[in-house]
């Protein structure tokens, strides 16, 4: 079986490198595939090769959202079993048409070359974010995959989420013969991501050290802030798991328990949680933001006050997928990272 991993050396695709570099060693796969797993990794630039889990793949390298991508990623696809498309670009969000390059361009180049090259799989990395957002009163009904996937208009991320759930919607539609699967994980989190989330997020003023300084604060944020997390080990899994099944269709992935302020604090080993209005944490981040004092642009707040709580009953029933870290754990984990420095060892873009 060839699996092509495009955006294979940031957070989740590094994860994903891992799970099948342990298919590989296990044997597993689909039953009656004597050729082995074989892997290929698709990045912008390169990553060292020679450092685990790297080596599990051959490389090659496209810019995703380039000009010639359709015809370089066609001929990275000829006679691939399943394609997983992770690229994606979180910065800069004071540029927003070159986040859409990445993002849906790059998208619609990836489905395009899975469709030249006759691939029979395209696993996509969707995100709790496509989903439209729900009325902020304190109670969530948890939502199954057929909640609208139109995203939340405020924000950057979840806008171009939601315009590759709809190009891959379509996609489908022309393309029947192609099994198409999209995995809508919550916040994925594990410790050698600890750098990029902080540069993707805080930015370069704020020190990687500072989890060690709050420890006798409390944390401030609005009661809305409630999501799901999951560790970036069980995201790669379910991808995993999806491709030695060919399970088609749209599958959410989190962990339990649902994070909420005080279990964010506990993660983060503060003192406790303190109410702030919505209102008052949306000016700050747009203020700072505008000022260039940190890259994260209000669309976040949006997104964390504002996503559905997921039910994942479809993918325990079709993919056999369950957490094996709970949503804290992930999320301490993040923590420990931050206190070390802990990056993923990789020498190109974290994000494909």
């Amino acid at each position: 079986m060839r699996v092509v991993v495009v955006g294979a050396t940031g957070n989740v695709g590094t994860a994903v490198l891992r799970r099948l570099a342990e298919a590989r060693l296990s044997g597993d796969g689909r039953a009656g595939d004597e050729d082995g797993l074989e892997v290929v990794g698709v990045a912008r630039r390169l990553p060292d090769a020679r450092v685990a889990p790297y080596d599990v793949a051959s490389w090659r390298a496209v810019d995703v959202g380039g000009r010639s991508a359709v015809e370089d990623l066609t001929a990275v696809f000829a006679g691939a079993d399943a394609v997983v498309h992770l690229a994606w670009a979180l910065q800069p969000t004071h540029d927003i048409p070159a986040q859409h390059r990445t993002n849906v361009t790059g998208t619609a180049n990836v489905l395009e070359a899975v469709a030249r090259a006759g691939v029979p799989q395209v696993v996509v990395a969707s995100s709790v974010g496509t989903y439209r957002g729900v009325d902020v009163d304190g109670k969530r009904t948890p939502v199954d995959e057929t909640w609208p996937a139109t995203g939340i208009p405020t924000a950057t991320y979840s806008i171009h989420k939601a315009a590759n759930e709809a190009a891959m919607d379509a996609f489908a539609e022309r393309h029947p013969d192609v099994v198409v699967t999209r995995l809508r994980p919550g916040l994925i989190f594990q410790r050698g991501a600890a750098a990029e989330i902080r540069g993707l997020f805080l930015g370069p003023f704020v020190p990687m050290s500072i989890v060690r300084w709050i420890r006798w604060a409390v944390l401030p944020l609005p009661l809305p802030f409630v999501f799901q997390a999951v560790h970036a080990d069980d995201v790669a899994d379910a991808f995993w798991r999806a491709v030695d099944r060919r399970a088609g269709g749209a599958f959410n992935i989190a962990a339990a328990p649902v994070l909420n302020p005080p279990r964010m604090a506990r993660a983060f080993g503060m003192l406790g949680a303190v109410r702030v209005p919505l209102r008052l944490i949306r000016g700050i981040v747009t203020l700072t933001w505008r000022l260039r004092l940190q890259p994260t642009d209000a669309g976040w707040v949006d997104i964390a006050a504002g996503v559905p709580i997921m039910r994942v009953d479809k993918a325990r029933a079709e993919l056999g997928w369950e957490a094996r870290h709970t949503a804290e754990e992930a999320l301490r984990e993040l923590v420990s990272g931050f206190a070390d420095g802990a990056r993923v060892p990789a020498s190109g873009p974290l994000h494909g």
